[in-house]
């Protein structure tokens, strides 16, 4: 096996798959990157057997062949190399040498017979969605945050991607707040499936400014990620999401439209004080044009902060700061709509023109 690779290109892709090169006790090879040489076309290849990288790497000459090496060691001593330098990568055996200008290295890599079969999607009966990088991006940003690292409830600690009638969605819930965000309308393919969120992490750090597109396939037990040279492929989570299209409140009668940077300023200010009780905040409505943000008494002292807007019927909720504060960040315009019922009737937080993106939380116990 040979390649004759540039510094930048090849330390880009292996910064890239070696994140996921975290190798168990009880299989050391998942410590190491795959290459392989094969007519031409070079791929860089690690997997933690629920998740695989791929990067496909452009090459100015290659000779056929694969071997294993050492992910992260060959990552640190290519992006010490001079950038601009030509890289080539040869192997004899189970020797690996790295040579560029006067630097030279040999590693000890390992023969690819016991590097795990990677999964593979099928064509013919995949689903497959088409998304710009930018929606994408934007879009599981919003969701992710609101996902459960509760190990114990599998299905809470990955985004559910969801047809509802001909709209692909994507949701997540912890329990104490749920997000969702239509991403794709007049779909006519089904999928109901649920992707790691560390899977998703992973698409999240692999995007790059010259990709455009991210390509989305699933099967029965698997998705695949396409984008650019770059593809991964996560196994799905095995578990029944549940039916958050009832957790969405439908007859929240108080309503509110607050501009979403002063609500964010009040809603900080009064987590200052709120930090010995668990960032628990009172948002209350007083007619006919106070809003207000306080922070429960406590040996701080309190905090009340009145934002100036249109209040049709009074009321007070219970919230956890954080999460408010994380729905903020979510939303992507000026105004924003803040809706509740009762003391113990979920929270919607909204933007006030697209409704493509709702956030739920959960009131505290008063």
């Amino acid at each position: 096996m040979k390649i004759k690779v540039t510094q930048e290109k090849l330390s880009k892709a292996l910064n890239n798959v070696s994140r996921v090169a975290i190798g168990k006790v009880t299989l050391p090879i998942l410590n190491n990157v795959l290459i392989r040489v094969d007519n031409k076309k070079v791929s860089l290849v690690t997997t933690n057997l629920d998740m695989a990288i791929i990067d496909f790497l452009p090459v100015s000459s290659s000779e056929d062949g694969v071997i294993t090496v050492p992910a992260k060691l060959l990552a640190e001593f290519v992006s010490n190399l001079p950038k601009g330098e030509t890289i080539e990568i040869s192997s004899k055996g189970a020797k690996v040498t790295i040579s560029a200008g006067k630097y030279s290295s040999t590693i000890n890599g390992v023969v690819a017979d016991d590097f795990p079969e990677l999964p593979e999607i099928n064509e013919k009966t995949a689903v497959t969605y088409k998304i710009s990088v930018d929606e994408f991006k934007n879009s599981v940003g919003q969701v992710i945050i609101a996902s459960s690292n509760d190990l114990t409830r599998p299905a809470l600690t990955g985004v559910y991607f969801n047809t509802i009638k001909d709209t692909l969605a994507i949701a997540s819930t912890d329990g104490y707040r749920l997000a969702e965000k239509k991403l794709i309308t007049g779909v006519k393919s089904e999928v109901k499936a649920i992707v790691p969120s560390n899977s998703l992490q992973e698409v999240l750090r692999s995007i790059s400014d010259e990709m455009e597109e991210v390509e989305i396939s699933f099967n029965e037990d698997l998705v695949r990620f396409r984008m650019g040279e770059v593809e991964i492929i996560s196994k799905l989570i095995d578990a029944s999401f549940p039916d958050y299209q009832k957790l969405i409140p439908k007859d929240n009668n108080i309503k509110v439209v607050l501009d979403r940077e002063e609500l964010m300023r009040v809603t900080r200010l009064a987590a200052l004080f709120a930090r010995s009780v668990g960032g628990s905040i009172i948002c209350e409505t007083v007619a006919p044009d106070i809003f207000s943000v306080k922070s429960i008494a406590n040996e701080f002292g309190e905090n009340d902060s009145k934002i100036e807007t249109k209040v049709d019927k009074e009321g007070k909720v219970n919230l956890n700061s954080r999460f408010l504060i994380d729905a903020l960040n979510a939303l992507e315009e000026k105004e924003l709509e803040f809706s509740f019922s009762d003391r113990i009737a979920p929270i919607i937080v909204k933007n006030k023109k697209n409704n493509n993106y709702t956030h739920i939380i959960m009131p505290l116990n008063s």
